[in-house]
């Protein structure tokens, strides 16, 4: 083993923070001195998973000096290596590892280890079957791929947590190891388990959320189709079944579902801190897509910095979900840096055609998470594998080897973090606007037996995204619980679960002078998913002014008009008989077409209070990204809400902001493929570059296709 001299030490307040922690988090003091290791990057970090199990000995000589070149200063190690740590119940090979990472700190590469738990072993497995989670229809998963381990089996953790002690102890002075990376993407492929462990857990769960039966009994409406609930052990996860299973246990299923990898995740992160409490502990979220299982605005606080892994989609919003993911990724954060653990350089392998990426499209990305808190830049993964499932998933060095345009621009990107070291630290500028993303509103919105089948949480979500960026206006991506003081603007499309708490909070902030856009299928039900009863939007009518007795919801091939200013305006899938019962209603849009023409389908309340006069809007019915932007665009000039963009870079160009409080980094992102010039940007060029002015002031800024610019400014000291 390496020498210890350089490891940082305790304090007498407590363990020295990573450097990425450059505002206390939840494990850290305030006050405390940065991460002294001489290795530790001083500027933003760049990396990949590493794994060198795969590879034979003499690569890993050569790998290093690779890193070197392209200025890797950090990787993720031995997050699949379980087996190779441990091949049987009794023995442990670290000379390997050993070796690596002695490897890596003499080449100034700094390790965020893994504890190796995403993958039990075969030997694990086959003696233990009783691991393998089952499916809702009682098929078991078998080895042969990853993640075959149950959440909450007593078995799984047993072993999983003796080899984290091992790791912790072999490894928490190594002076490589700047942070621990529990497991694995946690609930990638093991978030719902329907076996008798989870069974068991489940119920332990509802005693701690409900205490009695009668309770459980109350807020699943059991009465409903004779499903009263004598004993505990009469409950079961929401199994295969004859007709839709009960809605609240579905919910209270996946809220417990998300717990329970939680408390997994504590799990490690206890034994790391107990036996290292210098070095600080990660786990990577998905915040990207679909993937809703698990809800990580709740598993923030059990980390000490958020990271994130994210994967382009394809399809016309591919760079505006980046963007979106980036965004609510560093909401979690509370706006703070973190760490962009995996994205791609290239293709994938497991979406349906894999395409590579473009030139120019390598350094976008990657940058496009940097301007929105990103403080690393990492990938999956190092040198692309040979074998395995993922062979044809990129590399930062690919099959073709270093003599490659992607390997060159692997290299290029290096150069360039380098450039821009001043903004590692800095956190996101807070906008005048924010999107509300909330988990319980996501399950509960597209659970069955509803009206329509149709509706996608997400996407209404992006599509409003997708108007903001069209008009060139900043907004965060927050969650639900966040304190929304400040924000001028709050839009929560289809914040469907509104608990009276929550409804009070929102009055609060519209009758605080702040604006309020919500939509439809909002409002509607309680934490339990019980409906508020006496007509729709439910929690929020008062507030907003008017009053749905009953839902409209469109055919696929049906749609209906909605006219804005005079546009006229398609709109699709959800359509409602709005009754305006507050005369303060300003009518905004009307339905023109279909069942409802005549009525209104946009509302906007206005509330004056002492502290100012704010709004209540209402959109009742889907209109798509392209529809959404002419209405935001006239709800934000009612709240006086602009861009901060010259008129003639927006819908081309995005900009996102982080500060560190004196100085600001604007970077604009261009969202085409046609160069575009950006005038009036003053500050000092970090990337990109001006034209030659013409007259008095700076030139304008020219963005290469899909390029981007960072200018260092100032920050702004005058109210918003």
């Amino acid at each position: 083993m390496s020498s210890t001299t350089d490891r940082p030490t305790a304090t007498a307040d407590g363990p020295v923070p990573h450097r990425w922690l450059r505002r206390p988090g939840p494990h850290a003091r305030p006050g405390e001195p940065a991460h002294p290791d001489q290795h530790a990057p001083s500027g933003l970090s760049y990396g990949a998973d590493y794994n060198p199990d795969q590879w034979p000995r003499e690569v890993w000589t050569e790998d290093v000096r690779l890193m070197r070149e392209a200025g890797v200063t950090v990787v993720s190690l031995a997050i699949f290596s379980w087996a190779r740590i441990q091949p049987t119940e009794d023995t442990w090979d670290f000379a390997w590892l050993d070796e690596v990472m002695d490897l890596l700190h003499e080449n100034g590469i700094t390790v965020d280890l893994a504890t190796a738990t995403a993958s039990p072993p075969p030997w694990l497995t086959t003696k233990h079957p009783e691991v393998l989670p089952q499916t809702r229809t009682g098929e078991t998963l078998w080895p042969g791929a990853r993640q075959q381990w149950r959440p909450t089996s007593p078995v799984f953790r047993e072993h999983a947590l003796r080899l984290v002690e091992r790791m912790a102890e072999r490894y928490g002075d190594h002076p490589a190891l700047v942070a621990w990376h529990v497991s694995n993407e946690l609930g990638c492929h093991n978030v719902y388990d329907y076996s008798e462990s989870a069974a068991d857990a489940f119920r332990t769960w509802l005693r701690g959320r409900y205490t009695t039966l009668d309770a459980l009994n109350a807020a699943w409406g059991t009465a409903f189709w004779s499903q009263r609930y004598s004993d505990w052990d009469q409950i079961l996860p929401p199994r295969l079944t004859t007709s839709h299973p009960n809605p609240t246990q579905q919910l209270d299923f996946k809220r417990f579902s998300s717990d329970a990898l939680q408390q997994y995740l504590r799990a490690e992160a206890a034994i790391l801190r107990r036996a290292t409490p210098d070095v600080p502990v990660t786990t990577n979220f998905m915040v990207m897509g679909e993937t809703k299982g698990m809800d990580y605005a709740a598993w923030a606080d059990e980390l000490d910095f958020v990271s994130n892994d994210h994967y382009v989609l394809p399809g016309p919003q591919a760079l505006d979900e980046l963007s979106f993911s980036a965004n609510l990724t560093g909401g979690i954060a509370r706006h703070r840096p973190w760490f962009l653990m995996e994205h791609s350089t290239s293709a994938v392998n497991w979406q349906p055609v894999n395409v590579a990426k473009k030139p120019g499209e390598l350094a976008r990305d990657s940058l496009t998470h940097v301007a929105h808190g990103a403080d690393a830049v990492c990938y999956f993964q190092w040198r692309q594998s040979a074998a395995g499932a993922e062979k044809y998933h990129s590399g930062m060095v690919p099959h073709a080897g270093e003599h490659s345009r992607l390997f060159r621009d692997v290299v290029a990107l290096g150069a360039t973090l380098r450039d821009l070291a001043p903004v590692a630290g800095s956190d996101q500028a807070p906008a005048r606007a924010a999107i509300v993303f909330d988990w319980d509103s996501w399950w509960t919105s597209e659970l069955d037996s509803h009206p329509t089948d149709r509706l996608r949480y997400r996407q209404e979500a992006l599509d409003w995204y997708s108007a903001f960026l069209a008009l060139g206006v900043r907004a965060d991506v927050v969650p639900v619980a966040a304190d929304l003081t400040g924000y001028d603007v709050v839009v929560a499309p289809v914040l469907h679960v509104v608990p009276a708490a929550l409804r009070d909070r929102l009055t609060a902030f519209v009758e605080g002078g702040g604006h309020l856009v919500t939509t439809y299928f909002s409002g509607v039900v309680d934490q339990d998913d019980h409906a508020w009863l006496g007509g729709y939007p439910g929690a929020l009518r008062d507030l907003l002014g008017v009053r749905v007795e009953e839902f409209a919801p469109l055919l696929d091939g049906e749609s209906v008009t909605v006219e804005v200013d005079g546009a006229q305006l398609e709109a699709t899938t959800w359509a409602e008989p709005v009754d305006v019962v507050d005369p303060a209603v300003e009518v905004v849009g009307w339905y023109k077409t279909g069942e409802q023409a005549g009525r209104a389908a946009i509302t906007r309340r206005p509330v004056t209070t002492g502290a100012g006069t704010g709004s209540a809007a209402y959109v009742s019915t889907r209109l798509g990204r392209e529809g959404l932007a002419p209405v935001l665009g006239r709800l934000l000039e009612d709240a006086g809400v602009r861009s901060e963009l010259p008129a003639a870079a927006r819908g081309l160009v995005e900009l996102a902001v982080r500060t560190d409080g004196s100085e600001e980094f604007w970077f604009l992102v261009n969202r085409t493929a046609q160069p575009v010039e950006v005038p009036d940007v003053a500050g000092d060029v970090l990337l990109g570059r001006r034209l030659t002015p013409s007259g008095p002031g700076d030139g304008a800024l020219l963005l290469d296709p899909r390029g981007v610019a960072v200018v260092r400014r100032p920050a702004e000291t005058t109210p918003r």
